[in-house]
């Protein structure tokens, strides 16, 4: 789906944001990208997005080449992917129907195929009671399943998600994620950037750790081997993890949100409903992110999830020295 061969990248002011980059993303897979302040993971994004050219090296998006494609051709490449912001990037004047139907408007989308679609998505993501309230009316977690909504609505076979736990409370970022790995589930590719310890912990998923431009750690082999801590409810997962001392954890949660199996069953809709908004991709991705707390854990998460797996091969070896 996608791979990064040899690729390096300098800004105009001499920053070398990555350095002889090589991964392969396959088709269906869910990926965490994390690492610290400057590490080269906003930038990564945005070559996949064709946002950013390489100086050197070659990046293929679905089997496309994309290190030189014309600017014409970009839009084609973005229709196979949806958009998840850490900051919503809601309208605040149209409702939530309004919102998730907006990009299916601006790519010609009939009326008939809008009125048939989005209140389809908005009952994925447990919002089609909301349809007629405004984004100022949801709470943090509701508007960022409104965002997923959008980012669903033309049937991509990527989601790109950019840091979309950072403004919602902690334990409802067990939700979001709980609903993409739902997604991933079904055939749909997941990247997303995080910093938040607990959800990489959790989720056992592939991770891939950024540093000074280069990846320093993958745990794409370890797959099978690899146990994350599992715990019974994201309060749990939040309290037994020390990133989040800072929290009183006092906050009343929402209830986690459980998608409608028989929904999910029918994710995958006809080619002819494969459209996608173009136009919401442009200049979408923020720059820079709150680092602050970044910094404290995301060196951190490769190599513990290492050294957990490390020790659980110690002990399996010790009970074959015994046997």
């Amino acid at each position: 789906m996608i791979e990064f061969r040899n690729v390096s990248k300098v800004y105009n002011n001499g920053t070398e944001a990555l350095h002889n980059i090589n991964l392969s993303v396959e088709k269906g897979e869910f990926v965490f990208i994390v690492g610290s302040s400057g590490a080269g993971k906003s930038t990564f994004l945005k070559l996949v997005m064709c946002e950013e050219r390489p100086n050197s090296g070659q990046i293929i998006v679905d089997g496309v080449d994309v290190t030189r494609i014309r600017k014409g051709k970009i839009p084609y490449i973005r229709r196979k992917m949806g958009i998840v912001f850490q900051d919503f990037r809601l309208i605040d004047h149209m409702t939530v129907y309004d919102n998730v139907a907006f990009a299916m408007r601006v790519v010609g989308a009939s009326g008939r195929a809008i009125r048939k679609r989005v209140p389809y998505i908005l009952s994925l993501v447990g919002l089609q009671h909301k349809a007629k309230h405004y984004p100022t009316e949801l709470s943090g977690g509701e508007r960022q399943r409104v965002g997923l909504a959008r980012a669903l609505v033309n049937n991509p076979s990527m989601i790109i998600a950019d840091e979309p736990t950072g403004n919602i409370d902690p334990a409802l970022s067990f939700e979001i994620v709980d609903l993409l790995s739902e997604i991933n589930r079904r055939g749909t590719t997941v990247l997303m950037v995080t910093h938040e310890h607990s959800l990489v912990k959790h989720f056992h998923k592939r991770i891939i750790q950024i540093h000074s431009g280069e990846i320093v750690a993958d745990t794409a082999e370890m797959q099978d081997t690899y146990a994350p801590p599992q715990y019974e409810s994201p309060e749990e997962a939040v309290e037994s993890d020390d990133d989040y001392a800072e929290y009183d954890n006092q906050e009343t949660y929402e209830e986690p949100y459980e998608p409608d199996p028989q929904l999910m069953e029918q994710l995958e809709l006809p080619e002819e409903d494969a459209v996608y908004d173009d136009l919401l991709q442009e200049e979408m991705v923020p720059e820079a992110y709150d680092q602050e707390y970044l910094d404290q854990t995301a060196d951190n998460i490769a190599q513990e999830v290492l050294l957990e797996q490390s020790l659980a091969q110690e002990e399996d070896d010790s009970e074959e020295v015994e046997k």
